[in-house]
């Protein structure tokens, strides 16, 4: 008689698994009040019985689009693409299963991650969010707030769901990634939706698939400098596992990144890891899409031998010029306190990252919209010719040109005199009659005042 009760309790178990095995489902983002990407075919998917059939039926579409549940237990379509605009409804059937989705958006899609200066919002009483909570009520704008979770190895879900913009959603989402939303909604007319996965502390190496650290002895070599802080995850590809790999794939039209001060103390390999955390997010989407950061604003890290923070923001300035489909946002006339790693203007700093998406991603007219990055430089007598990438509209200046610095062979520098010359910065010293090299805001907490024609500043560099 024991025995076959044991029997029975272990049949009754190999069916409940069963069932649970059988059973439709779809991750956590594919919920009421996404934002599906417009204008294109949508990948969606989820879990059910192996071999079952599934159907998937849409409001913006009048084909059922028809699968199976592969032997995995996972299936995967292409929806019809649409033209923005909703609310629509979509149904997942499968055998006697239906799971109902409404109040879906078309419209366009965008991520935003890095450490806490893309984190930041309401929740850190920024005022700039907090002055937004009373009117944040705009049905096309929703957003997508990831939960800080770590993981060892890649997973399939997140815990979170997409929701409507409101005081309460808005407060702990990140105050860039709104502005962002705000001005694309305002500019485009069509619904926006954000994803914000982002964690305060991190280095830009939890962001990247670990393989690719492990594999590269340079990258492995700064990696294991990482500080262990109980605050955050410091180990390779722990947030790229749980926080952007599960909705790797949900469409997007570009993403956005806010990060690089944790980095700072190892900075020599971060040109060559954000090009390998740029190429693997665009190989798991399968796109190219633009990418857009924001270099790191000036900040007194105190660094004894040498100025970090400047290095840094030199290779930064490097990766943009280098990888394609991006481009970088200087915000050295942003920041009020040097002492405060958390400049409070991000409203600022998302109109110039959103300026980036609407002349790159739409063709809008807008000049200007990048700051003069270093080109080269010529030796004329005893002074120096420097040219620009992205100086078509001409420099200014906010009276004589602070922080620049002229050495001749002797690599003794003094302060220098700049004037503009259209495009061009013309560059000298009485104290140097043979000058070989300049440093321009090249230090750690430089706030120089040198801009574009449209009041763009000039990203530090040297040579």
């Amino acid at each position: 008689m024991k025995l076959k009760s044991l029997s029975l309790g272990f049949i009754a178990s190999v069916a409940m698994l069963q069932t649970a095995v059988a059973q439709l489902r779809l991750p956590h983002f594919l919920s009421d009040h996404m934002v599906l990407q417009r204008n294109t075919e949508i990948n969606f998917w989820g879990w059910g019985g192996a071999n079952r059939p599934v159907k998937v039926i849409g409001s913006w579409f009048t084909d059922t689009v028809s699968t199976k549940v592969d032997y995995n237990g996972k299936w995967s379509v292409k929806l019809p693409e649409g033209q923005a605009g909703g609310p629509y409804q979509l149904k997942v059937i499968s055998n006697n299963e239906t799971i109902s989705l409404n109040d879906i958006l078309l419209g366009d899609v965008f991520l935003c991650s890095g450490q806490s200066n893309m984190e930041w919002g309401g929740n850190q009483n920024l005022k700039e969010i907090m002055d937004e909570l009373p009117t944040a009520n705009n049905p096309n704008i929703r957003l997508l707030q990831v939960s800080r979770i770590a993981a060892n190895y890649p997973q399939e879900d997140i815990n979170n769901s997409w929701t409507t913009l409101s005081a309460e959603t808005l407060k702990p989402f990140s105050a860039i990634g709104y502005f962002i939303a705000k001005e694309l909604n305002k500019e485009l007319n069509v619904p926006i939706g954000v994803i914000n996965a982002s964690w305060g502390g991190t280095g830009a190496e939890v962001w990247t698939p670990n393989h690719l650290i492990i594999n590269d002895p340079f990258l492995l070599k700064y990696a294991k400098m990482q500080d262990v802080n109980p605050y955050r995850p410091h180990e390779g590809g722990v947030l790229w596992n749980s926080m952007i790999h599960p909705y790797a794939g949900y469409n997007l039209t570009a993403a956005y990144w806010y990060q690089g001060e944790s980095n700072v103390g190892y900075y020599p390999s971060y040109d060559k890891l954000m090009k390998a955390l740029v190429t693997s997010w665009r190989n798991a989407w399968n796109k190219d899409f633009p990418f857009y950061f924001v270099q790191i604003a000036p900040y007194a890290y105190n660094s004894k031998n040498e100025p970090k923070g400047a290095l840094l923001r030199e290779l930064q300035a490097k990766t943009a010029l280098e990888l394609q489909k991006t481009g970088m946002v200087v915000i050295t006339d942003l920041v009020d306190d040097v002492k405060n790693i958390h400049p409070n203007q991000k409203k600022e700093v998302a109109k110039r990252l959103s300026d980036m998406t609407l002349a790159e991603v739409y063709d809008k007219p807008i000049k200007n919209y990048k700051s003069p990055i270093y080109k080269s430089h010529e030796v004329k007598g005893s002074n120096i010719e420097i040219s620009f990438y992205y100086a078509e509209g001409g420099l200014k200046s906010k009276g004589d040109i602070t922080e620049l610095e002229i050495a001749g062979a002797d690599n003794k520098y003094y302060p220098a005199k700049g004037t503009i010359k259209g495009d061009k910065l013309i560059v000298q010293s009485k104290e140097v009659k043979n000058p070989v090299s300049v440093k321009f805001g090249f230090s750690e907490t430089a706030m120089p005042n040198l801009f574009n024609s449209r009041g763009l500043p000039v990203s530090p560099f040297r040579f």
